[in-house]
Formats: C-alpha cells, structure tokens, sequence
C-alpha cells in the first residue's frame, strides 16, 4: 500500500510538483552569464525564494568542437550553481548537473543556443499542524484524545463523509510521530443495555483497518469495543447532538 505523505490538513499530499524552467544567457566564448542575464537572475532568485532547483543544463553554440564546447558548458554549469548557492537557494540531493557540447537540436539564432537551462520546483508554503496532531504529540501515555467531529451512521462502522478529514489527520499525527503507539477505543449510542452487534468494536477495528492500509504497523496500534460502558450523555440521550458525541472514537496514548 502506498504511504500518505502528510503537511498538516486535510488531504494536502506531497507527491511531486511540476517542474518548471528559467534560462541564463552568456556571450560567445564565455562561461560567466551576461551583463542582461545576470540582472534577470538577480530578479528571478528575488522572487523565488521558496524553490528547490533538481536540474542544470548547460548548453553551447555549434562553433569549434563537441569537446571543448562541452567543457565550456560545464564551467558554465558551475558558475550558474555558484550565484545560485551564494543567494540560499536549495537544491534537490539528487540534482542533475549535465553539460551538452553539440549533441542537442540547436536554435538557428546561436545567442539562444549559449545557455544554462535551471530547472525548479516550487516549494508549498508549510501547513500549520492539525489540533489533532498538536494534541497527540503533547499527550502522555495514559490520556486519551477524542476524535472531534468523527461521526458514524446510526448503528454502523460507516463513517460520515463529511467526517473522512480527521482520519486523515489522525494518520499524519502516526506518521509524523513514529514512537506513538495507540488504542482505538469505540463506543456506541443510543442502546440502554449492551452492544448487541459489536458496533463499538467494528467502528474502532474500521479505524485501525484504514490506519494499517496506509502503513501504519500494527504493532503500534491496539482497538477495542466499550459498547454503551462510558457515554458522555446519559442513554437515552436528548438531541442528535448528544448521540453523535456518545457514538465516538477516542485514542488511548499508550507510548508517546
């Protein structure tokens, strides 16, 4: 099963970003960027601060040979990557860094042809950790968290739509916490007597059952049933409101 990467809320997923490109220009013979160039870079690395460069390219014209123009397109390479470290710019660990001598289909106008190509991805502003994940990284062994807002059908393991955010959030507060060990406690509504069909215990084995689907070990996680044992609200209770918070799902913290 493929991990679920996680920043914060919702279903806010990291799995790559579009690419995109910026071109520098140099003059013939020369492997430090133009006058015109170099004032255009000034302006891009201004208003791209928040970006992780994954491919330099260097590039000559189709004057003297393949050799010395690939030469000449690494030290342009290396000059471009050092105006891009001395401005804090980051960089991917697996940055590509090749230099072409005349082995690419070139512009009919050589200037263009004189290049290094930067290619970037833009990096996501980072997202202010859920009240979920604040709470089960704060909490001690022994405590237990309730999952605000995680609604169930009357009588069944299905949960609301409306409520399938906070088991997102609950899965980045796992992941992000990987000595958090855990049990799923479920509890039922509604019923004055006993859980006569284990409704407590499937809502909770529903929960543990999406967590390990996304790759969370099951040694980490414990679930478990109490039925109509510890309501919030007397049974029966008086409003929807009252069933919907005794029909819950509450994490015991057992390592943290």
């Amino acid at each position: 099963m493929r991990k679920i990467y996680c920043i914060g809320l919702l279903f806010t997923c990291i799995l790559g970003f579009a690419q995109k490109q910026f071109e520098v220009y140099f003059d013939f013979n020369k492997d430090f960027p133009n006058q015109n160039s170099i004032l255009e870079l000034n302006e891009w690395i201004a208003n791209h601060k928040d970006i992780e460069i994954t491919q330099l390219l260097g590039f000559c014209d189709s004057i003297d040979t393949k050799d010395y123009n690939k030469h000449l397109a690494e030290r342009r390479i290396a000059n471009v990557k050092i105006l891009l470290e001395k401005s804090g710019l980051k960089f991917s660990v697996t940055l590509q860094q090749i230099a072409y001598g005349k082995e690419f289909k070139q512009s009919r106008i050589q200037s263009e042809n004189r290049r290094v190509t930067i290619f970037y991805n833009e990096i996501p502003p980072k997202l202010a950790e859920s009240e979920l994940a604040v709470k089960m990284k704060s909490a001690k062994a022994g405590e237990a968290v309730t999952l605000s807002n995680l609604y169930f059908f009357n009588n069944s393991a299905r949960i609301v739509p409306s409520s399938e955010p906070v088991l997102y959030d609950l899965l980045c507060a796992l992941q992000d916490n990987p000595k958090l060990k855990i049990e799923i406690q479920g509890h039922i509504c509604c019923q004055t007597e006993v859980d006569k069909n284990d409704v407590s215990t499937a809502r909770a084995r529903a929960i543990y059952n999406y967590l390990l689907r996304n790759g969370i070990d099951r040694k980490r996680m414990k679930f478990k049933g109490f039925g109509v044992s510890k309501p919030i609200h007397r049974i029966p209770e008086r409003n929807e409101n009252e069933a919907n918070e005794n029909r819950r799902v509450e994490i015991l913290i057992l390592e943290n």
